[in-house]
């Protein structure tokens, strides 16, 4: 549980509550396994404060995989016994509720481990590249930071498309990162991607800030810039994080330089706030059954040691993702 804003050891807590009450469209869930994001540890740092509002405690995590135990009226096509993996609020505990829409049927070739961590990572991929109409075979294609939890998905997402794959990595991990199928692998400590890529069809833009400006530089006329983090406050960001329209309005009056970039390259740029679909976790689901994806795990951590997990990631430079076993 979350008990406020500030150090994750000081304000993430191992409590007991009372086990979640589904309404007419949701499940409960006996989690079996949950990962965390970047986003989960930002969210108890305080970074997010004025645009997701909390209240205290809170609970935290929302990847998962479980055995579904209780079923809401409305629902048909889920039982209790299901095996399911998605999305939902509060998912490192014993127990969570989730809407049906966040939810997909656990392919039977996956272990509850593996799939937990392909939730988040995999739906935001998927959006992404859905929302500039799909990568095609032939594509040249920049992942940043290949390594971590959205970059190992989008890897080998990528190559199920026939896509040539460049991505940024360190030399320890350029061995594995080519075995998930990157074609050009760039030790971002010794290399400038700038001068090894040119003529990028679509950039996948993990890290935000100045690489979001500079996807432009690489990208071919008409190409694709598509960012995690956004570059600049417009009409889109402020509804995403509910920023005030008085503060929206004035910060959207500073000149756009993302809107002159997309200008000269002709181009297209997309900020993706994910959003659950179970639509992206059936493709999920099909990708692990037919063995083309596979789920990148560097750790699993008890529940009773989950703060370390938050703790473990916050240091950045995790290989893939961090699993919380229940």
């Amino acid at each position: 549980m979350q008990i406020g804003y500030g150090s994750l050891k000081e304000n993430l807590q191992i409590q007991e509550v009372e086990i979640p009450k589904i309404s007419l469209n949701e499940v409960l869930i006996k989690v079996h396994s949950a990962s965390i994001n970047p986003h989960d540890y930002k969210i108890v740092l305080g970074e997010f404060k004025k645009m997701e509002k909390l209240s205290f405690p809170t609970s935290v995590g929302s990847d998962f995989s479980g055995t579904i135990i209780e079923v809401g009226k409305n629902i048909d096509h889920f039982v209790i016994g299901d095996e399911v993996f998605g999305t939902s609020h509060g998912t490192i505990a014993e127990f969570c509720k989730a809407d049906v829409s966040t939810i997909s049927l656990k392919p039977r070739n996956s272990l509850f481990n593996d799939i937990s961590v392909l939730p988040v990572v995999g739906m935001t991929t998927i959006q992404s590249f859905n929302r500039i109409g799909g990568i095609k075979k032939g594509d040249k294609i920049l992942i940043h930071a290949g390594s971590g939890g959205v970059g190992t998905f989008a890897i080998q997402y990528a190559k199920s498309k026939g896509a040539f794959v460049y991505t940024t990595t360190s030399a320890q991990n350029s061995e594995w990162v080519k075995k998930l199928g990157a074609d050009v692998v760039i030790d971002y400590k010794k290399e400038n991607y700038l001068d090894i890529c040119s003529d990028i069809d679509i950039v996948f833009d993990t890290l935000g800030n100045q690489y979001t400006f500079d996807a432009f530089k690489i990208i071919k006329q008409g190409g694709n810039v598509i960012s995690l983090l956004p570059a600049e406050i417009n009409k889109q960001v402020a509804k995403e994080f509910r920023i005030p329209k008085l503060i929206a309005f004035f910060l959207s009056l500073k000149p756009s330089k993302i809107k002159k970039l997309v200008k000269d390259k002709n181009a297209t740029y997309e900020f993706i706030f994910m959003r659950p679909n179970q639509l992206f976790l059936l493709e999920i689901s099909n990708l692990v059954k037919n063995n083309r994806i596979k789920p990148i795990i560097e750790k699993v951590f008890e529940l009773n040691n989950s703060i370390d997990a938050f703790e473990h990631l916050a240091k950045g430079h995790t290989k893939g993702k961090l699993v919380i076993k229940i």
